[in-house]
């Protein structure tokens, strides 16, 4: 089965230096029928203005990846970590017993344009950790490329969810097969362009939901930068 998720339908937050698009129950936006979708429970896709971002604040017990599309992203947090992080670099926290941190675009002239991804973490109280990977465009080029998983392989940031996390930049010409294995579902996010998927049509902010399915096709892209989620 397949169930799709369209863009326009998330819920949507403008606070004037951040437009927010929620693919799941987030802050003020509540819907019970997105709450998660396994260890998948946040997905939100945000544009901050320049110079503005989200200031010192707290997490526990949540395994959070940020994945920046466009612009750059300064990071800090309460262990000693600053960074820049720029499109090609998945950035992982594990809020565990707490973190502080904040997010703030880069940039005094350009919008920061990012995917916050929140993942429930398999074990809880964990001392918190970082970790930081970059993975150029030509190791996701038509294929999907592993970038997340619980036993860091292949050169993946390491997370506590059970969660495969996997990126793919599709162009016209290129075709992503996938295999999935037995009581596995899938979350597809399209993150920018556009794809077939199962030989259906998704835009950018679209997603899908595979249940049940043995295998997915991702083709027909036309500037196309998908992730998918591979849940237990």
């Amino acid at each position: 089965m397949i169930t799709l998720r369209r863009a326009a339908e998330r819920g949507h937050a403008e606070h004037g230096w951040l437009d927010s698009w929620h693919s799941f129950s987030f802050a003020d936006y509540y819907d019970p029928e997105h709450m998660r979708f396994h260890a998948l429970c946040v997905i939100n896709e945000d544009r901050v203005e320049p110079g503005r971002g989200f200031g010192t604040h707290s997490h526990r017990d949540m395994e959070i990846i940020s994945y920046v599309l466009e612009g750059s992203l300064a990071h800090k947090d309460s262990m000693g970590n600053g960074s820049v992080i720029r499109p090609g670099s998945v950035q992982r926290m594990s809020a565990g017993t707490g973190i502080q941190h904040s997010e703030f675009n880069a940039s005094s002239n350009e919008q920061v344009h990012f995917l916050q991804i929140w993942l429930m973490p398999n074990v809880t109280g964990i001392p918190p950790g970082y970790e930081e990977k970059y993975f150029d465009e030509a190791e996701k080029r038509g294929v999907l490329r592993l970038v997340a998983s619980p036993d860091g392989l292949d050169g993946a940031v390491k997370i506590h969810a059970d969660a495969r996390m996997f990126a793919g930049l599709v162009d016209a010409g290129e075709r992503i097969g996938h295999p999935i294995a037995k009581d596995c579902s899938l979350y597809v996010h399209v993150a920018r362009g556009s794809v077939l998927l199962n030989g259906i049509p998704l835009q950018a902010g679209d997603a899908a939901m595979l249940t049940g399915e043995n295998h997915l096709v991702v083709d027909q892209g036309e500037k196309a930068e998908v992730l998918v989620f591979e849940l237990n």
